[in-house]
């Protein structure tokens, strides 16, 4: 159970002086010796911290060992939209799953529960994020461009990736809770794990929860199509496998929609991605069919130009 972590993110995040450097001290404070990298970021509507923790394995690639590394990115624009908005966004959502699971897994450590593989938690912090226009409830920005996003959130140590990202503002998938996406690699949407259907079936009680991806989805962002937020981004800018864990709600709710970060859903979205991380690690848990994939390429071909921007003669 991570409740008590995620109330402890949340109750970090939300706040006016919220910095990269307070949650690290906070992360510090569970283990003095957590590798933590922090970076700040000037963009044209202002500045964000970058946040990236490094968790060892009992047989992580870092020690020597075969153990797959599991990256966990916390997708957001910002956790607030001030002075447009008083207090934590949803679009915060991202943010608190990551820093909360930083906490449970640095307190497992300390109690001597160390998962097999490598775990690099990422996500950035920004207090005073721009809003963005958008059809049909508005979007958070973001201080910086998707691509020094992608540069600094994603790791080339990461086997595979889970994008968390607040997903509200659709009708597309509407229910109170969370939902996963097929996984998407090398410019191809392949089909939905089981192995991530099992797990969430375990974590939840209930039926699994997936949620569609059109091709532009997993196009980057500035190319003029429409996305359902940036939660597939960082498979653009990856070979390795990525899925979006979108914490989702029964109405639509914009992106800059405060009072609004529901504790159990962000509990249940941050306690099944603690579940895969240990059977991602341990070897029991494969975010894609590796044989379906090679023969989809001698069948079809690469489709990694949908990865990259078309020129800028294509998209006039």
């Amino acid at each position: 159970m991570l409740l008590k972590q995620v109330i402890e993110a949340f109750s970090l995040i939300d706040d006016a002086g919220v910095s990269g450097e307070g949650v690290a001290a906070r992360l510090w404070k569970v283990n003095p010796d957590a590798k933590i990298d922090l970076r700040t970021v000037k963009g044209t509507e202002g500045s964000t911290d970058f946040l990236k923790l490094f968790v060892p394995g009992s047989n992580g690639q870092a020690a020597g060992g075969h153990s797959r590394t599991l990256g966990i990115i916390g997708k957001l624009g910002g956790v607030g939209a001030r002075p447009e908005k008083i207090g934590a966004v949803s679009d915060a959502d991202g943010a608190i799953v990551v820093i909360a699971l930083g906490l449970k897994l640095l307190d497992m450590q300390r109690k001597g529960d160390a998962l097999q593989g490598d775990i690099i938690i990422s996500t950035h912090i920004c207090p005073r994020s721009p809003v963005m226009p958008h059809k049909p409830v508005p979007f958070m920005g973001s201080p910086v461009g998707m691509a020094t996003m992608n540069d600094i959130e994603l790791d080339e140590r990461m086997d595979g990736i889970l994008s968390i990202d607040a997903t509200k503002g659709n009708e597309i998938v509407n229910c109170n809770g969370f939902a996963i996406s097929p996984t998407v690699k090398e410019g191809y949407i392949l089909r939905v794990s089981e192995d991530l259907l099992v797990i969430m079936r375990q974590t939840t009680g209930k039926p699994p929860v997936t949620f569609p991806l059109a091709t532009a989805d997993i196009t980057p962002y500035g190319n003029g199509l429409d996305h359902i937020n940036s939660i597939m981004q960082p498979s653009t800018a990856t070979d390795s496998p990525v899925v979006g864990v979108a914490t989702t709600s029964g109405a639509v709710i914009p992106g800059i929609g405060t009072g609004v970060n529901d504790p159990l859903a962000l509990e249940a979205a941050a306690r099944y991605c603690l579940e895969v991380a240990k059977e991602y690690g341990n070897g029991s848990c494969s975010l894609y069919d590796e044989v379906e994939f090679r023969l989809m390429l001698r069948l079809y071909g690469a489709m990694k130009h949908l990865q990259a921007l078309p020129s800028t003669e294509i998209r006039r």
